[in-house]
């Protein structure tokens, strides 16, 4: 019989579960509220809500989340993307790269900023191909969720499942879990998910116009010119032959050779060494020319293709400006603002001739491309405004990709050993990044989740409230009398089937938080060994597909690809039963029998 605490704990339960699903406070209040009721009714002491801050695991999650941020601001996995996409063209093709080499990484680093990362790519090569974004971003979510679901630092859900582990007092003698302990299944399903979604994801994923296509439609209309350099891929092919017709979002409006000007372009036209190449395009197509592989580059760019740095900007022309009527020439952007002018727009009126001899006028809209000193020069003039950024380009130095990629490797490598915690090794290579100057202590705070942090601490306080009643054990009677006539098999799939029900609708961490010590005190009372008890737990709630609130990755792919629920739901289900299924025979297999 469960006592006043005990009922008091589960009317705590009742309220976080309704509170997150109907959305009445964000989930690290709802937690926060629920603790400090807790608390203050005697349930939890000071020391008992509090402790979660001193786990260790959440200092692990707080510096894999710097970490990737590093990578992310460096750009240098932006470079090896580059790589790895620039030539392919076919569907099927571009799917099987993209989840071969998302899924590794994220097996090692933070998934939510790999797709971060990975989101322009796939929009872009969509654009210039033809293929609608909806039919890659869900793919592109389930490959990060797979491959984070193959190691214990792959994904906060893993890593506050250890952290649970780590403050349980159910079991006191438990080890945490082994980096590569979840290897056993996340391996099996990272492969047969790319299977499944090699073989299925065309034909169940639907064909939508995208947020940012969208508005990349509705943009002004620039006038980019670009030059044919010698041992470009385009000389001596017609404009046919080298697919300059069906440039998504582009229009050749001219060519410019020596003193000759083509303005009806004929498909059969050759294209010569030197030739200027006149297109109209939309900002985000004009941008992508800078940094394209394609042998045509913006005649007004020049070295700016050599720095490290450089960001594409939008700029308007103001009434009083010393530019009007200067040519872009004779603006000398270069020289005053560390800057490029790489296309024009000037609202109802076609500009012809080379963008260098045109005469700027109040109004007209310039894409700049501009270096590391152009914000400080431009707070000093009034000839422009700056409207937005429209892309930002970096080029990682050497040093920082060796000390950033080897040093995450080293560090995970180490602490896998066993030669040092997890926690010292990520310190150590933070340490060594800022003393490098690879990143800025300054930048660090902004790059930190604290309300992750604090759901995470709130959640373990829960655990041990749910332990301390006798929540926990109650909870667990019910369920193996439910399930135990089913065997070993029946009792994990009705966890798998609770966690992956809670996380699909109220997250994941949450889910993996609610139902952790349930799972434990359930492998106790029968004399299971608690491991695999504990691993359908992890795998149940971090495996999420099958809603886009389930988990962080699907949410950032919801909008931008235009998706409904019911198309998560449609290609996430039977991949959610297959890994149901294989988590637990392979569980079954590797503990139990």
């Amino acid at each position: 019989m469960l006592t006043f605490d005990g009922i008091l704990v589960l009317a705590v339960i009742a309220f976080i579960i309704i509170s997150l699903y109907v959305e009445i406070v964000g989930p690290a209040f709802t937690f926060l509220i629920g603790v400090i009721v807790l608390g203050f009714f005697g349930v939890l002491t000071p020391s008992e809500i509090l402790q979660g801050f001193s786990n260790e695991q959440i200092l692990v999650i707080i510096m894999l989340l710097l970490l990737g941020d590093i990578f992310r601001r460096t750009a240098v996995i932006d470079a090896l993307f580059d790589r790895v996409f620039r030539k392919t063209k076919s569907y099927k093709g571009f799917m099987a790269r993209m989840m071969a080499l998302v899924a590794p990484f994220s097996a090692f680093l933070n998934n939510t900023p790999l797709v971060a990362i990975m989101m322009p790519y796939v929009h872009r090569w969509s654009k210039n191909n033809g293929i609608k974004p909806s039919k890659l971003l869900i793919p592109l979510s389930y490959a990060a969720i797979l491959g984070g679901c193959t190691t214990l630092i792959g994904t906060s859900t893993n890593l506050i499942v250890n952290g649970l582990v780590v403050d349980q007092q159910i079991l006191p003698e438990m080890e945490p879990l082994g980096l590569f302990e979840f290897a056993w299944v996340g391996v099996p399903m990272m492969i047969i998910g790319f299977v499944y979604l090699m073989l299925f994801s065309n034909k169940l994923l639907p064909e939508k116009e995208d947020v940012v296509s969208d508005f990349a439609e509705k943009t002004r209309e620039y006038l980019v010119e670009v030059k044919v350099n010698e041992g470009s891929p385009l000389c001596n092919k017609t404009i046919e032959d080298a697919r300059l017709r069906n440039l998504e979002g582009l229009f050749l409006v001219e060519i410019q050779r020596r003193e000759e000007q083509i303005t009806a372009v004929s498909p059969n036209e050759v294209i010569k060494n030197g030739d200027i190449l006149v297109f109209a395009g939309n900002t985000e197509t004009v941008a992508d020319m800078v940094n394209s592989n394609n042998g045509m580059v913006p005649t007004q760019v020049g070295m700016f293709t050599r720095k490290n740095h450089t960001e594409v900007r939008e700029a308007v022309i103001s009434h009083n400006s010393s530019l009007i009527n200067k040519t872009v020439r004779e603006a000398y952007f270069r020289g005053r603002y560390d800057a490029a002018i790489i296309a024009i727009h000037r609202n109802g009126e076609r500009i012809s001739g080379k963008i260098g001899n045109v005469k700027l006028k109040a109004g007209d809209v310039l894409l700049l491309l501009t270096g590391d000193d152009f914000n400080d020069r431009a707070a000093e003039t009034k000839d422009f405004y700056l409207i937005s950024k429209v892309r930002d380009f970096r080029k990682p130095k050497l040093y920082e990709s060796l000390l950033l990629i080897g040093g995450t490797i080293s560090a995970i490598t180490l602490s896998g050993l066993g030669f040092t915690s997890l926690f010292l090794a990520l310190a150590v290579l933070l340490m060594v990044i800022l003393l490098f100057k690879i990143a800025s202590p300054k930048d660090l705070p902004k790059s930190i989740d604290y309300n992750l942090a604090l759901i995470i601490a709130m959640a373990l306080a829960l655990g041990t409230a749910m332990t301390k009643t006798g929540v926990a054990e109650y909870i667990a009677r019910f369920v193996i009398s439910v399930f135990k006539p089913f065997g070993d098999i029946g009792l994990l799939a009705g966890i798998y089937l609770i966690t992956a029900i809670l996380g699909a609708y109220i997250t994941n961490k949450a889910s993996a938080a609610l139902v952790f010590p349930i799972s434990l005190t359930m492998a106790v009372d029968l004399g299971y060994d608690p491991v695999p008890f504990v691993l359908v737990v992890a795998f149940a709630s971090a495996a999420n597909f099958i809603t886009p609130i389930g988990y962080q990755t699907n949410l950032m792919v919801y909008g931008p690809g235009g998706y409904s629920f019911k198309d998560f739901a449609r290609i996430g289900t039977p991949l959610t039963i297959i890994y149901m299924v294989v988590t637990i025979f392979m569980l079954w297999a590797v503990y139990l029998v």
